[in-house]
């Protein structure tokens, strides 16, 4: 799914009033871990989750109020207290979330990270939350990739900056962090919490059949950016294809063999026959990427597995990587089910490799 933040700049066109609510800390079981969000708009949910049921319930009616006042807020939910005997939660953990009254101020800042993602580029959020009285939180918010240093007071920076660097090196897209700082002589203190942000991982599908389409949609919806390459303009088009990121018509081998292809990249072919199949996986052979899929009954992955190795367009070992048959075995038979198995596996993969 497309970060929060993202969301708000998509949305930006339809009016003021929306709510930002994220998840800050978290404290035994929870629905949700901290850096989840939610955006809430006329008293209602529009994107994202804080929990779902009796939490997101307590924070829909959380910023309702701050909407009212237009002051932000933190809110602390007990779930083992009054809340889990009248309503039934079992989670028994403590969770914190900040309701942002004015996500709209950060907008610049969003557009920032934006533009980052856009290129490729990682970075922390950071978003300094500074409480003055118990209904008075102030929240300002700042972007950083490590490069550039946000306009933060200096005494803050010097203790963030290490904190940032060490966020960005791990990788870890769970890597939430908080710090409470204070500049010696001055009340109150600020509480600072980083949230990593990291480009969408590549999918690139070679086919834009039914299969191939049916993909395109489930891997938006599970967080990729999609690029679709057929050289069919009646199938490779923005109406066949709606969720597609990219759409290249092309030769399908000599279109795959321009394209990077780095730990951040899951192939799938689903072309529409052998020789396309096979013009797709040569430039695949040897690559850097996180995942190359596909199709193809057991005889026909013999086949083409004899043909590769025999003319020497792969070893055994850069053979056996190849996920083919491609998908998890959930006995699939429709083009849904097929498109679904192999959704499964890209997650399976994906988050092995995290």
């Amino acid at each position: 799914m497309k970060n929060i933040y993202l969301k708000l700049l998509e949305i930006e066109s339809e009016g003021q009033g929306f709510i930002l609510a994220t998840v800050t800390g978290t404290v035994g079981s929870t629905p949700q871990k901290p850096g989840s969000s939610a955006i809430f708009q006329d008293n209602r949910l529009i994107a994202g989750t804080v929990g779902g049921g009796i939490v997101e319930g307590k924070v829909q009616e959380a910023a309702g109020k701050c909407l009212l006042s237009g002051k932000s807020g933190l809110l602390h939910l007990l779930l083992n207290s009054e809340i889990s005997e009248k309503e039934g939660a079992i989670c028994g953990g403590e969770v914190d979330i900040l309701i942002d009254a004015n996500p709209q101020m950060h907008f610049s800042v969003f557009r920032d990270m934006k533009k980052s993602l856009a290129n490729r580029e990682p970075g922390v959020l950071l978003t300094m939350v500074t409480q003055y009285a118990e209904d008075h939180v102030l929240v300002n918010r700042y972007w950083t990739t490590g490069k550039v240093r946000p306009a933060i007071p200096p005494e803050f920076l010097e203790r963030i900056e290490p904190e940032v660097k060490r966020i960005l090196a791990s990788a870890d897209k769970d890597n939430f962090s908080r710090m409470e700082l204070s500049i010696p002589g001055e009340e109150p203190s600020s509480v600072f919490f980083l949230e990593p942000l990291f480009p969408m991982p590549k999918l690139i599908i070679a086919g834009a059949g039914h299969i191939g389409k049916a993909l395109s949609h489930l891997g938006k919806i599970i967080g990729f950016e999609v690029t679709v390459i057929d050289d069919r303009g009646d199938f490779a088009n923005a109406v066949n294809l709606p969720d597609a990121d990219h759409i290249i018509v092309k030769d399908i081998g000599t279109a795959m063999s321009g394209l990077i292809k780095d730990s951040d990249t899951y192939i799938v072919i689903v072309t529409r026959g052998h020789t396309d199949d096979a013009n797709a996986l040569k430039p695949c052979i040897g690559s850097g990427a996180a995942y190359v899929g596909m199709i193809g009954s057991n005889s026909k992955v013999a086949r083409m597995k004899a043909e590769f190795l025999e003319k020497k367009w792969s070893t055994g070992e850069q053979w056996n990587r190849i996920h083919t048959p491609i998908g998890l075995d959930i006995k699939s038979k429709t083009v849904e089910e097929i498109a679904i198995s192999i959704a499964a596996e890209l997650i399976q993969v994906k988050n092995r490799n995290r």
